[in-house]
């Protein structure tokens, strides 16, 4: 299950290569839209409403679609954020985040706007997909996380890089989950 960052879509390059790369693996992938951009607003709802939308949807999948498989979760930017806040309550058995804002720009060097405990709150399987000069910081790797630096910037254009990282990953993370 992937989420969009605060400022756009389902459509982002590197949402494609990563559903690209887990359907290649014969998994299948549910693109969730948060209801503030359903409802066509540009702004993002505040955290816990976020939240909140994301495990009803987990629920709602969970109940006849994709009942008994394994969650993935994950999402670029903002989605990456509630896909880790959430991944305890969701049960997800591994998270995928691209271009995690681990600060905002420019203000790597205030610790209270670190982002950075949300991503260390995750205890399963963590791949984060970072572009090597994205202002919003680079996440260090950490127990059960790793991190792939890519060319680019938070926007994450490179669809094949961006996919050669997810599938890497995928193989060493779906035999586990399956098992």
């Amino acid at each position: 299950m992937l989420g969009h960052g605060a400022g756009g879509g389902v459509e982002a390059p590197d949402l494609v290569a990563a559903t690209k790369a887990a359907r290649a693996a014969q998994l299948s992938v549910a693109l969730v839209e948060q209801p503030y951009r359903v409802a066509g607003r540009r702004s993002p709802a505040p955290a816990r409403q976020l939240d909140a939308a994301w495990t009803a949807v987990i629920s709602q999948l969970g109940e006849d679609p994709l009942r008994g498989l394994p969650l993935v979760a994950g999402g670029r930017s903002a989605g990456a954020r509630v896909a880790c806040r959430t991944a305890a309550e969701a049960g997800a058995v591994a998270v995928l985040c691209l271009a995690f804002p681990v600060h905002p720009p420019g203000r790597g060097d205030d610790p209270a706007k670190s982002r950075l405990p949300e991503l260390d709150a995750v205890s399963v399987s963590t791949l984060v997909v970072q572009g090597e000069s994205d202002p919003f910081g680079m996440p260090p790797d950490g127990p059960n996380r790793k991190v792939v630096r890519i060319p680019g910037n938070h926007s994450l254009r490179n669809g094949a890089a961006v996919a050669a990282a997810v599938s890497d990953w995928l193989e060493s993370v779906v035999p586990t989950v399956v098992a």
